[in-house]
């Protein structure tokens, strides 16, 4: 799917999901992603900035793009683990929201996926090439193929409704 398709199908997703959810309504849909690109990609081995780098460039171009792709999905919450390329990934989105970000804990998927579903909202969820799918499966939507070292452009929907009905979906968004 191209760059400008896979925008445009996200958008249409993003834009049938948004808005302000009546008060009863107890519908849950998760926009998860794993953080932009790394400060540190591609570097050599001996080069590489520990357990948690930063940022690039292209990932900060990224996070813009992911809040603008957020702005009318009238989110209720926003989520990171609590490195700097999560929170980096999610700060924009958090600013033009007004959503202060919730951080949770990276090794327990599970525990977060069970608040999730027993909260209600449109979350957006910032997590890892191991961690995003798992979640997603979590919820009840269908991860796909593993997340590659260098790829940041997913952006999973995963939606509940009160009566139990889950479904997922996989879009492409920013750069490949």
């Amino acid at each position: 799917m191209g760059l400008r398709t896979g925008a445009l199908l996200a958008t249409t997703l993003l834009a049938a999901c948004s808005g302000p959810a009546p008060a009863e309504d107890s519908s849950v849909v998760v926009y998860a992603v794993r953080h932009a690109e790394r400060a540190d990609d591609g570097a050599p081995a001996d080069a590489m900035m520990g357990d948690d780098p930063p940022l690039s460039a292209a990932g900060f171009d990224r996070a813009e793009e992911l809040s603008r792709i957020m702005a009318h999905a009238g989110l209720t919450h926003v989520h990171s683990t609590d490195y700097h390329r999560t929170r980096q990934t999610a700060l924009p989105t958090s600013e033009a929201t007004g959503i202060p970000i919730d951080l949770y804990d990276a090794s327990d998927v599970a525990a977060l996926a069970r608040r999730l579903l027993a909260t209600p909202g449109r979350h957006l969820v910032v997590g890892h090439s191991n961690t995003t799918p798992t979640l997603v499966e979590a919820l009840g939507g269908e991860p796909g193929e593993p997340i590659a070292a260098l790829e940041y452009d997913r952006i999973y929907v995963v939606y509940t409704l009160p009566r139990g009905t889950a479904g997922s979906a996989l879009f492409r968004f920013g750069s490949p």
